[in-house]
């Protein structure tokens, strides 16, 4: 029997208003609500609830009430927590609803949604340590599987994870990573000894998360029969078919008349019609499941572009020269010991930032212009940089940073 184990990743970054050169040294509210545009985080996190998160709560929560052997995976970022604190208690009661089924689970991750394993191991144990707090608070609840923002990972990534206890980590089942390999085994990561690797199957999860509203595809429309027809086409002694996919899926990046809603809805049943498959979490599946092999990734695998690299956030110049600058301000912030200065840098560590920056096209052109709120890419570098101008300029005022400078 194979396990169908569906995961889901909800995040919603903090926006950064736009910010002229001119409110440099005056200005120093970087995130602002009072805009009427589309970095208005209160207006977006609320369009997205209405569109994505409530519907979609009220539908999953019927459908695990309905089939017990039903059972899902989140993984929320720790900003998106926090949003959902501020601005919707209706949203965070909704996934409580969900949680207290006692059938989903919830993953670990970074707190602001950060690449930080890759600039500052030391920020990015914190941001980890954060998002666990953030977890049991909310919930109540530890976590026993791991996954990087955009699921960034490395077999250095895996050993870390290891070595913090994690059963489990994720990553994308890329195939110039697996050669003649299937996604839909459990692996090993090359230089560790007890944890599992977890691949998403991303021909299945891109089917949904992407083609299905796409009427030029050759499977357009997809129903909910075939695609299930898909699943038990899959290998015969398959482990797991890992679907991994952005939560706003449902209601915002698939609208409501695509049919995605009734898609899911049907989704377990026809599904469950098929008596060699059967739902499972994360950890349950690295619970129950050998590896097969070991899975050598020694440079970065992500689940987004063609490249599935880290081209999508560091991927041009200006790219390198903002996040460069962002984590050189590092220690000089911590210095401060300012808990308003340190919240504001670690907000701009989430990865986001740095997509909008990305000048790819042709193939990844539409995904990225689609979640970018500013005009082009240099318009968002050229805001970005101007709020860390302006928090340099806060770093002299303080005595941490003036310490520094006279180092």
């Amino acid at each position: 029997m194979g396990a169908i184990c569906f995961y889901f990743q909800v995040h919603q970054p903090s926006r950064i208003k736009k910010y002229r050169v001119f409110d440099i040294g005056r200005d120093h509210v970087y995130f602002d609500d009072s805009s009427s545009d589309n970095t208005n985080n209160k207006e977006v996190f609320l369009k997205v609830s209405k569109k994505c998160y409530l519907p979609t709560n009220e539908l999953i929560l019927r459908l695990l009430q309905r089939y017990k052997g039903f059972k899902i995976a989140y993984s929320f970022s720790g900003i998106f927590l926090e949003q959902a604190e501020h601005y919707s208690a209706e949203v965070l009661d909704s996934f409580r609803k969900l949680i207290d089924t006692g059938r989903v689970e919830l993953l670990s991750e970074t707190y602001y949604h950060s690449l930080s394993f890759f600039y500052s191991k030391k920020e990015f144990e914190k941001q980890v340590d954060l998002h666990n707090d953030i977890i049991n608070k909310l919930f109540g609840t530890n976590t026993q599987v791991f996954r990087n923002t955009e699921l960034a990972y490395t077999n250095e990534l895996a050993q870390w994870a290891e070595n913090k206890g994690f059963k489990g980590i994720l990553a994308e089942g890329w195939d110039p990573i697996l050669g003649w390999r299937s996604p839909n085994y459990v692996y090993s990561p090359k230089g560790t000894k007890k944890i599992k690797l977890l691949l998403k199957n991303y021909k299945l999860s891109d089917d949904v998360a992407f083609r299905f509203s796409d009427r030029s595809w050759v499977e357009w429309p997809l129903t909910v029969q075939k695609y299930a027809s898909w699943l038990s086409e899959t290998e015969k002694d398959a482990q797991t078919i890992n679907l991994f996919m952005d939560y706003e899926t449902f209601g915002e990046h698939q609208w409501e008349d695509t049919g995605i809603f009734s898609f899911l809805n049907a989704f377990p049943q026809e599904v469950l019609k098929n008596k060699e498959l059967y739902f499972a979490t994360p950890d349950e599946v690295v619970t129950k499941f050998r590896s097969v092999g070991e899975v050598d990734v020694p440079n970065v695998l992500t689940w987004a572009d063609t490249e599935r690299d880290l081209s999508a956030w560091v991927g041009n110049d200006i790219q390198n020269s903002a996040i460069v600058t962002l984590y050189g301000l590092q220690d000089r912030i911590f210095e401060t010991g300012d808990k308003e200065i340190i919240s504001d840098w670690r907000k701009l560590t989430t990865s986001d930032h740095f997509y909008y920056m990305c000048t790819k096209w042709f193939n990844d052109g539409d995904v990225h212009q689609y979640f970018n709120p500013y005009d082009s890419p240099y318009d968002a570098y050229i805001n970005f940089m101007n709020i860390l101008s302006d928090l340099t300029l806060r770093l002299e005022t303080t005595r941490g940073g003036e310490n520094n400078a006279r180092k």
